[in-house]
């Protein structure tokens, strides 16, 4: 704009296009090209209130050649985002040489918004400084009086404003920015988590039976040994014990699953290790069918690795399985002998069984701990009984 007396009205109007502007593209849903264009319109149509002043005060410029000149350069807003520096030196070169301070106003929020508070406040600045030095020249419209005034109460606190809301609203783009990234490592932190909990149940259930599976087609296997049904049994033993293999590579320990059975499930898995040749001898205290859901899945799971263990390595002994509520605390105890002699082919194994376990207890506030000795393996968890 051209003389301070139109500096207070263009100022208002440039608060008013610029929030109607915001509006109309959140409404249409507006790409940033958009934006920038409806910007760059905006600005142009309060630039275009200062046609004719500028052909008939201090300049040489006439309608058709002003007009042409501010939209070359409202044009300088379309790369805002990359070059936000370029309209601000056209603005800058706009006020020493037609005493426009429009499109000023639209360069410093856009240095603000797009390069943050450091380059804000340097811009204004600048921004101040140049107008100072042109205001203070020969040549300027008003009375020197009026220009110091206009510049100390009007010109300075535009630039100020304009910069800050653009400071402002950088600072408001880091802040979605980082919410929105907050957000994105919940999901897929979340996603994770279920994957942890899906992959810990396929170790767990799956594994198992591949291992019952292997151990009874090796028994079914030296059964028939004089029969024709001995190879097809080694085979079938040996398709498990590679599927367990698989498995074990595939699988990472994981967490755990609202849906693992209580301690009411502890009896069929005892049938289930008697049927697969290591019997099991089930001692629960009646109290632990109280136990909330979390520590029942909890004792599960402690008694189905150990059995899943003693299937392994201790294949044909008895296991003693122990499960006491005293007072404030629950203890789970199993045990089981070990072989005389170790078996011929080493059964498969991630070794990760114990510290699955272990991490299970401890996420409870207990503690789990894995003895052996000469003729005997023990694992005893202890925790609160919540």
């Amino acid at each position: 704009m051209m003389g301070g007396m139109h500096v207070k009205p263009l100022a208002s109007a440039f608060h008013r296009v610029a929030a109607s502007g915001r509006r109309l593209a959140e409404g249409w849903g507006a790409s940033p090209r958009a934006q920038d264009v409806l910007t760059a319109l905006g600005c142009l149509a309060l630039m275009a209130l200062d046609l004719p002043g500028l052909a008939a005060a201090d300049n040489s410029l006439s309608g058709p050649q002003a007009a042409v000149v501010l939209t070359a350069g409202c044009a300088t807003l379309l790369v805002r985002r990359r070059l936000p520096w370029a309209s601000y030196v056209t603005a800058l070169l706009f006020i020493g040489w037609l005493h426009e301070l429009t499109l000023i106003q639209f360069a410093l929020y856009s240095v603000g918004r797009y390069r943050g508070r450091r380059a804000g406040i340097l811009a204004t600045l600048g921004y101040v400084a140049f107008a100072l030095a042109v205001f203070s020249l020969p040549g300027w419209p008003e009375p020197r009086a009026e220009t110091l005034s206009a510049f100390l109460s009007l010109v300075v606190p535009i630039g100020v404003l304009a910069s800050a809301v653009g400071i402002a609203a950088y600072r408001h783009d880091l802040v979605s920015e980082l919410q929105a990234r907050r957000a994105e490592a919940a999901v897929q932190g979340a996603v994770q988590q279920e994957r942890t909990s899906v992959a810990r149940d396929v170790h767990d259930f799956v594994g198992r039976e591949l291992t019952l599976l292997t151990v009874r087609s090796e028994v079914l296997s030296v059964r028939a040994r004089q029969t024709s049904y001995a190879k097809d049994f080694e085979e079938l033993a040996d398709t498990a014990r590679r599927a367990h293999l698989v498995l074990n590579e595939i699988i990472v320990q994981r967490g755990e699953r609202a849906a693992t059975p209580g301690v009411d499930g502890l009896e069929e898995l005892a049938r289930e290790s008697s049927r697969a040749g290591s019997p099991v001898r089930l001692v629960m205290d009646p109290d632990a069918h109280a136990l909330s859901p979390l520590r029942q899945a909890a004792v599960y799971r402690v008694v189905q690795e150990c059995l899943t263990n003693a299937a392994k390595h201790a294949h044909g002994e008895t296991i003693e399985v122990v499960i006491r509520v005293d007072g404030p605390q629950l203890r789970i105890a199993v045990s089981n002998g070990l072989p005389a002699r170790t078996p011929g082919r080493a059964p498969v194994s991630a070794g990760s069984g114990t510290a699955s376990m272990s991490e299970r207890v401890r996420s409870l506030g207990g503690t789990l701990t894995a003895t052996r000795t000469e003729d005997a393996y023990e694992v005893t968890a202890t925790l609160p009984r919540g």
